[in-house]
């Protein structure tokens, strides 16, 4: 593992969270009104729409574990779907896809990564259907970097076969600099060139889109809450 403590949203916004309206509300509250929630989140909002990226739409890759052969530090990433009132939405389909430590996409994203992309292959790529709190797990790895972004997770969420949301989860600029200094697979011959504030994706998304990051024995668990609004389409 890396030298870093554990790193999360919350010794940034200690013990408050944002409803779908942009209330800040105490974390107790918020708990005692929606006891399923993440219990190590911070935020629970509508989240913005943003750019796709290099994208798949395969139901067949219907799995837990998107690693295949990809090198990297391992994260469990949790996401829970929720709606406007923080409620868990049951059964929605979450789509998941990244790059390598290296910044390759499998499939697409030559042209986005300014590599050459893994014509064919399916790694880091994945769909999960919620559980009964609106919970989807992967093990994955820590995403890498390319040029002109900063570290991301792409996700879409599905309700009843409708394209409700496109988003991204970004990572603290802190703990992605000490594990591509110090982890093995993420060495490049160049620094990283975009941080958080620097892409205006992530400024578009906004802090609910930064993940709550806690490290474990053998990885990171990577969590965020995904607020849909249900009259999207």
């Amino acid at each position: 593992m890396s030298p870093t403590k554990p790193v999360t949203r919350r010794a940034a916004l200690v013990g408050i969270a944002v409803t779908a309206t942009g209330t800040m509300l105490p974390r107790a509250s918020l708990a005692q009104a929606a006891p399923d929630l993440l219990s190590d989140t911070d935020v629970c909002a509508i989240m913005p729409e943003v750019t796709e990226g290099p994208y798949y739409l395969d139901e067949a890759l219907v799995r837990r574990d998107i690693r295949e052969d990809r090198d990297g530090v391992p994260v469990l990433l949790r996401m829970q779907v929720v709606d406007a009132s923080c409620t868990p939405l049951p059964g929605a389909r979450v789509d998941v896809w990244h790059c390598d430590a290296q910044g390759v996409y499998s499939s697409f994203g030559g042209a986005e990564a300014g590599q050459s992309s893994a014509t064919g292959e399916t790694f880091l790529r994945g769909t999960q259907r919620a559980d009964a709190t609106g919970l989807v797990e992967f093990d994955t790895i820590y995403p890498g970097w390319y040029r002109g972004r900063t570290t991301h997770i792409h996700f879409k969420v599905w309700l009843d076969d409708a394209n409700v949301l496109t988003g991204q989860i970004f990572f603290p600029d802190d703990l992605s600099e000490a594990l591509y200094a110090n982890a093995a697979p993420y060495g490049r011959d160049r620094a990283r060139d975009t941080m958080n504030a620097a892409d205006r994706i992530a400024q578009r998304a906004g802090r609910a889109a930064v993940a709550d990051v806690s490290e474990q024995a053998e990885g990171y668990v990577v969590q965020l809450i995904v607020g849909v609004s249900l009259d999207a389409a």
